[in-house]
């Protein structure tokens, strides 16, 4: 990576935009581009105003904006970093684990709760079952390399699965031994801001941004077997789809 003062060129001092926005855009702009990768720290504050003329004010000031924006991120003893945003397809079907797993990521699930029970109304209607039908119900936060990334509560099918204990990490991978991995699904993605546990659990910050989507997962048999709710950290996912025109 080029020099981070080459990268940004100089800053206008005669300009009207104030130094410190200056400062934020050229690094904005780097990290869409990728020219700043995910992961590259950047030199200190001291050395940054430095090589920049400017005050370590403006500097620190630069900063905590794109910290605020979720761009960047601050490690205690260590630096400012590049966050690294997961990009997730959303037009192609995979789980958390796959997703973490292709881009080089530690997976790792805490479990809030694994049960059994009666499906209630509401899921009855979305997985097509009877009344009192036995369902399968987890809840857990899902890590990649030891970050909280997101919330996820789903209700199986109580014929896709012998019982709760047989998910270890991935749900799909055992959905997959039993011949009932999804593999087609409706999703649906709004923005939301999380609640005060959502966010204890997935440690930002009371009514930080998120994204929400809610999956109906069928099998090869065309069966509903899951309805997933999965609330996803804003500064660290960017949902992509490939679109094509109509001729």
């Amino acid at each position: 990576m080029p020099a981070l003062t080459e990268i940004i060129g100089s800053l206008n001092q005669t300009e009207s935009l104030p130094l410190y926005l200056q400062l934020q855009r050229a690094l904005r702009d780097a990290i869409e581009t990728r020219i700043l990768a995910a992961e590259d720290a950047l030199p200190p504050e001291r050395e940054l105003a430095s090589a920049l003329s400017v005050s370590r004010i403006t500097v620190r000031k630069a900063l905590d904006g794109l910290v605020d924006e979720g761009l960047l991120t601050r490690r205690q003893g260590a630096g400012t970093f590049v966050n690294a945003r997961v990009e997730k397809n959303f037009s192609k079907l995979s789980s958390f684990s796959e997703d973490m797993a292709a881009r080089g990521r530690r997976v790792h699930t805490a479990w809030l709760s694994r049960s059994t029970g009666a499906v209630t109304p509401e899921e009855a209607l979305m997985l097509g079952l009877s009344p009192g039908a036995p369902v399968l119900r987890f809840s857990r936060i899902r890590y990649g390399d030891d970050e909280p990334m997101a919330l996820e509560y789903s209700t199986i099918a109580g014929f896709c699965l012998p019982s709760p204990e047989v998910v270890e990490t991935s749900l799909y991978a055992a959905l997959e031994q039993t011949g009932n991995r999804p593999t087609r699904a409706l999703q649906r993605l709004r923005a939301v801001l999380f609640t005060h546990e959502q966010a204890k659990l997935l440690g930002v910050e009371d009514k930080a941004a998120g994204l929400f989507i809610e999956r109906r997962g069928f099998n090869d048999k065309g069966q509903a077997v899951e309805v997933t709710q999965s609330f996803y950290r804003g500064d660290a996912y960017d949902f992509v789809a490939e679109l094509t025109g109509t001729s």
